[in-house]
């Protein structure tokens, strides 16, 4: 199975400014994708999407070679992931490197493993579209309520549940591992897959820094030796 790894690293981020490159740990939070997956695959096998300069120069740093800057059309806030994964995956194409799967490692899941990685790996057969971490999702739909014109909250999904011991299990994703079918992706968008096998991580490990409340939260479980960075 051939498989070849994405890390996207663009430069802006307006809830944690200059995230991938702010130091959790001790080391900038970039690093820790690309030890990663410099672990399960080589080099040339691994590609970091990035528009910005200081991310390029610091892939150079440590001997990483990054085969294109990003396009800015794939590089702002509202840019669709789905779009940067088919860029860089007909970018190798066109150089006559063919590949089975894509595996997306956002640097923003500073507590993944490689043994999270290569679990995930373990699951996957040719006959599925995806493989995706997840967690025990927070909260049922049947729990979320919205507010109607009239200013009032209503259940965003109508229904008749309330016990919580009589809601099944639900899972969202974590954002931290997405092992998929290359040939599913040239077909369609991820979003649309339908053969799905989750891989479940722990809270703690599905971590996702989005926010600065999350990243506080990171340095708080570090500090804490609850999690620790590999």
């Amino acid at each position: 199975m051939k498989i070849l790894i994405i890390i996207p690293a663009r430069g802006g981020s307006k809830g944690i400014p200059g995230k991938n490159l702010k130091n959790l740990g001790g080391k900038p939070l970039l690093l820790y994708s690309i030890r990663q997956a410099r672990k399960v695959a080589e080099d040339r096998d691994i590609c970091l999407s990035t528009d910005n300069q200081d991310i390029l120069e610091f892939a150079r740093q440590n001997e990483l070679e990054v085969p294109f800057v990003r396009p800015e059309v794939l590089a702002g806030d509202t840019a669709d992931m789905y779009d940067v994964i088919n860029h860089a995956l007909g970018h190798f194409e066109s150089k006559g490197m063919s590949y089975d799967c894509i595996l997306l490692l956002q640097p923003t899941s500073p507590f993944r493993t490689v043994k999270d990685i290569r679990k995930a790996i373990s699951l996957y057969s040719d006959n599925i579209d995806m493989v995706v971490s997840v967690k025990k999702a927070e909260f049922h739909p049947e729990a979320l309520f919205h507010e109607n014109t009239d200013g009032f909250l209503e259940r965003y999904i109508p229904g008749s549940v309330q016990r919580r011991q009589d809601i099944g299990q639900f899972f969202s994703y974590n954002g931290a591992i997405y092992l998929m079918n290359a040939n599913s992706l040239r077909k369609q968008h991820y979003c649309n897959f339908s053969k799905i096998i989750k891989f479940e991580m722990d809270n703690y490990r599905s971590v996702d820094l989005d926010t600065q409340s999350d990243w506080d939260f990171a340095e708080y479980l570090l500090e804490k030796k609850i999690v620790a960075i590999e």
